[in-house]
């Protein structure tokens, strides 16, 4: 059980609040006056402050600042539950060191829930497409998913990532416009332009809805930029839609190898072994990192193509990631048919994933002639050379709609599929 702290000037609503936290055994303090609340939170060192933004004397948010001072309490889980649902709040709210924001009235049935899923600082991975090339349906496809490539990292404070936007963008949109209440705002990160990665943005609803707000970022390609590149797939002679009827507000930005800053997650990049600029990501958040590498060949030793450098590079970028969804094409067998195609086999990815130390690999991008019955055989090939290195890596293939959650503490829980 944690000790909680509740800020907040309207007494009733903060003895519903303390009613339903002490209901589920945890020890909660109140204080109703703001202007103390800072050496109240020092007195009683909580676990969890809860806190509203407008109280008199001093607002909620200018107390997160000050108590973000003290070191004492550099491990308190700050939630601010307030009734202002506005992005400058909510951006100025992650500014002074919220963990998390829930909206007034809060819902007493989901409260404790809400309150400690954003206190656990988790970050969520769904994953809506994992086919590589082309959409495949069908029957012998149904275990894995037919989609291709598209991938979401949903983090505490609402920072949303939208990794690819191949056909399994359209399962994303759906759920969103089913189960999403309030604006959305996210970053799109795109590995490279080919119609595997882009081919669904067109489709994804959300960007024709006013008040969203999205990122689209990745590499250019020579002159051409992420935007003409979007642009260009929506040209009346590819489709009906253009950039001008888009009524959320978008934002193009081009990508080379580097590091971006969001608050306080890390992305990095790295340009790939792949015809074309294709990029890697490291997305890193309190020490976890999630590594996005598709559309990469890896060269066998033996091969003209193959470049020591470019592994090492490699290994370097992914080096004791959390999670490295990475690019497995094909089976060791195919690959020899498939070389300079810009993908890998199971046999160099496992490699590279026990080189680094990796926690988890995750296989994805699968060649469309491929069944679920060849996608099981390709994972128990991984299984088995990295359990011939004597590898510590744990090796999945991620279905189309499961997903996971990797806590602060770096453990892996699985969560209920989304339907699609």
């Amino acid at each position: 059980m944690s000790t909680f702290v509740i800020i907040e000037d309207d007494q009733p609503t903060a003895e519903i609040q303390k009613s339903i936290l002490e209901q589920k055994g945890h020890t909660v303090f109140v204080n109703l006056d703001a202007m103390s609340s800072v050496e109240f939170v020092i007195k009683h060192k909580p676990d969890i402050l809860i806190i509203d933004i407008i109280m008199p004397g001093m607002d909620g948010l200018e107390v997160c600042r000050r108590l973000r001072l003290v070191p004492e309490l550099r491990k308190l889980k700050i939630i601010v539950v307030s009734s202002k649902n506005y992005p400058a709040d909510r951006m100025r709210a992650q500014a002074m060191g919220a963990n998390g924001m829930l909206l007034k009235p809060v819902t007493p049935a989901t409260f404790v829930s809400d309150v400690m899923a954003l206190a656990a600082d988790n970050m969520d991975i769904t994953y809506w497409g994992v086919r590589g090339t082309m959409p495949v349906p069908g029957r012998k496809t149904l275990r894995y998913g037919g989609n291709t490539a598209c991938v979401t990292l949903e983090m505490p404070r609402g920072q949303y990532f939208i990794l690819d936007a191949g056909s399994g963008i359209r399962n994303l949109s759906r759920d969103i416009m089913a189960n999403r209440n309030g604006n959305l705002t996210a970053k799109i990160l795109i590995s490279n332009p080919h119609w595997d990665h882009v081919n669904a943005l067109p489709l994804f609803v959300p960007l024709y809805i006013p008040g969203n707000e999205f990122e689209v970022m990745g590499p250019g390609q020579g002159a051409l930029t992420m935007r003409e590149i979007v642009a260009a797939q929506m040209e009346g002679t590819y489709g009906p839609m253009s950039l001008r009827e888009l009524g959320a507000r978008v934002f193009f930005r081009n990508l080379a190898e580097e590091k971006i800053v969001f608050g306080d997650i890390e992305v990095r990049t790295m340009l790939l072994s792949h015809p074309g600029n294709c990029l890697g990501y490291r997305i890193t958040m309190s020490g976890r990192s999630f590594c996005y590498v598709t559309d990469n060949e890896l060269h066998r030793k033996d091969s003209p193509g193959f470049d020591a450098s470019y592994i090492d590079k490699l290994v370097d970028f992914v080096k004791d990631a959390d999670m490295l969804f990475m690019d497995a094409a094909y089976t060791d067998m195919e690959y020899g048919a498939r070389v300079n195609w810009g993908h890998s086999s199971v046999r160099e990815v496992a490699a590279i994933a026990h080189a680094a130390k990796v926690k988890e690999l995750q296989l994805m991008n699968h060649d469309p002639e491929q069944t679920d019955d060849d996608i099981d055989a390709k994972l128990a090939d991984a299984k088995d050379v990295l359990n011939a290195m004597g590898s510590s890596v744990m090796c999945t293939a991620p279905a189309e709609g499961s997903r996971r959650r990797l806590s602060a503490d770096g453990s892996v829980t699985d969560l209920p599929a989304v339907e699609i």
